[in-house]
């Protein structure tokens, strides 16, 4: 057997060999050297910054194992041939480093972007990443100085950014830049974790990484960010708001507030009143609890197998199942009741599907706050809405107040655990009509867990008000007050019928209907 093993040991060892010396290997060595020139003559590469990697392509072997070429450190990228790549393993070991040369060539140096490479590839799948140094992903980012991320929607490049339609909004998170690029891996992963829908994250001040499945998929889309970009810097030059459909004139004074203060553009009026900002939760607030717990969560728990089955090859299901997948286990790792190991992809479609369904099941019903689940009920409702199966409720007394606030210049909000997706749906086919036009945002459980203070300062912070007092919270969750209230809001308990009773001097303001306020 021993002999076996070591038979089996040097044919791996050749194998590998054969890869590294191979033709997948010298072709993405080539491209890479390709595309740092095209690059180049773009503007995104120049002075050395930026870095381009791709993985080897070699049909033989799977996707998670493939090499990873990568351009080196401080050289002049539009000079750069195959023989100046890194070849890395899966796990970002250096197996293969190009030679010196003379001087004044610097010595070649692995990437400083090298752990943010790897962590894309690592949580993402992806098949290439790129690192642009681009003027208009610096500038993006500078437009609003406090923002955490760059909205845009109707625009037709957008459809170039995978998931995304021409109607969509696009997200894309901003992270703070730091003097050494590696520091940065830590909030890119955090910021990878939080938007699973992205396929890039801006760095203040510095640049953009983007990934795709392949070198073809990062290359498009790379080149779509960067026209957005453009377009939403020529558009805020020109007093164009590039982050509502109608891309109608900014505010005035929205546009200083975003040179002086932190903020997030929305297009909404600016508020004439001391308070500013409302923020409201859904379920318990706008919506009765019932229609979410006996109409909502069943219908996604009815639909999952169904929706899974007709979606199983699309690129949004097979997003969702890997998010899925990635959260059942760290459920599993930390003993989470219910979770149970999802068969592995070779054990066939149906065995998949039923796996994840049991999953699914036990999340909705012990009501788990987590992306990947709401992630997935959003797309099953958005088809249930689509169909006219579905239709969201509110209050009554709901549309007329945010007609109201509207027109006292208040900007309203919807802060749920619920997806954005999911929001966006509830109030755009509601029995009075799409009420999205009286709202200027959502924020999800990406912003962070609403119980916690630090989710409404990270608010009040997207928000650019001047201080967070001018944000009215509305909940019917004590817990939620109590975070909110911390962070500075101000906060009302909502009391409708069939919310949880409130514990005796909670200390916090109560409302029946919005029309109190």
């Amino acid at each position: 057997m021993s002999t076996g093993g070591a038979e089996s040991a040097a044919a791996e060892a050749m194998a590998s060999e054969a890869y590294l010396a191979g033709d997948a290997v010298r072709e993405a060595r080539e491209l890479v050297a390709e595309l740092c020139r095209h690059f180049y003559l773009q503007g995104w590469v120049t002075g050395t910054g930026g870095s381009i990697t791709v993985k080897a392509n070699d049909p033989d072997v799977p996707l998670a194992q493939q090499l990873i070429v990568m351009s080196p450190s401080g050289v002049q990228k539009e000079r750069m041939v195959a023989e100046d790549m890194y070849v890395m393993s899966a796990e970002g070991k250096v197996i293969s480093a190009p030679v010196a040369k003379p001087w004044p060539h610097k010595h070649p140096k692995c990437s400083d972007c090298a752990p943010l490479f790897m962590k894309s590839y690592l949580m993402r799948g992806a098949g290439a990443v790129i690192h642009s140094h681009g003027m208009e992903t610096c500038i993006a980012t500078m437009i609003n100085p406090g923002a955490k991320e760059f909205r845009m929607t109707h625009m037709e490049m957008i459809k170039g950014i995978k998931g995304h339609g021409y109607t969509d909004e696009l997200v894309i998170p901003i992270i703070e830049n730091t003097p050494y690029e590696y520091e940065l891996t830590d909030s890119l992963a955090e910021a990878i974790a939080a938007y699973p829908k992205a396929t890039a994250v801006l760095v203040r001040n510095h640049g953009i990484y983007v990934w795709g499945d392949s070198w073809i998929n990062a290359k498009t889309q790379a080149e779509c960010y960067h026209y957005l970009f453009d377009a939403a810097i020529k558009m805020y030059q020109l007093g164009i708001d590039w982050t509502t459909p109608e891309h109608g004139p900014i505010n005035s004074a929205k546009r200083l507030r975003s040179v002086a203060s932190p903020g997030v553009p929305n297009g909404c009026h600016t508020a004439k009143s001391s308070k500013h900002c409302v923020v409201l939760d859904i379920e318990g607030t706008t919506t009765p609890i019932s229609f979410v717990t006996d109409v909502m969560f069943p219908y996604a728990r009815d639909n999952v197998r169904k929706h899974l089955t007709s979606t199983y090859e699309s690129e949004e299901t097979k997003e969702d199942i890997k998010l899925l997948r990635i959260q059942i286990e760290e459920d599993l790792r930390t003993g989470v009741v219910g979770a149970a190991p999802v068969a592995p992809d070779y054990a066939g479609k149906e065995e998949v599907i039923s796996s994840l369904v049991a999953n699914v099941e036990a999340m909705i019903k012990a009501d788990r706050k987590i992306t990947s689940l709401k992630q997935l009920q959003g797309h099953i409702w958005r088809t249930g809405f689509e169909r006219k199966e579905l239709q969201g409720v509110v209050f009554e007394d709901v549309p007329e107040a945010l007609k109201n606030w509207q027109s006292q210049g208040m900007k309203v909000y919807i802060y749920s655990s619920g997806s954005r997706e999911a929001q966006r749906l509830l109030f755009g086919h509601t029995s009075y009509g799409d009420l999205r036009q009286f709202l200027c945002g959502f924020f999800d459980t990406t912003t962070g867990n609403k119980r916690e203070a630090r989710s409404y300062f990270e608010i009040s912070q997207s928000l650019g008000v001047d201080n967070p007092s001018q944000i009215l919270f509305i909940t019917d969750v004590l817990q939620e007050a109590v975070a909110a209230k911390s962070a500075g809001f101000e906060v009302i308990i909502s009391i409708r019928p069939g919310n949880a009773p409130l514990p005796a001097n909670h200390g916090f303001r109560t409302i029946s209907s919005f029309s109190e306020i």
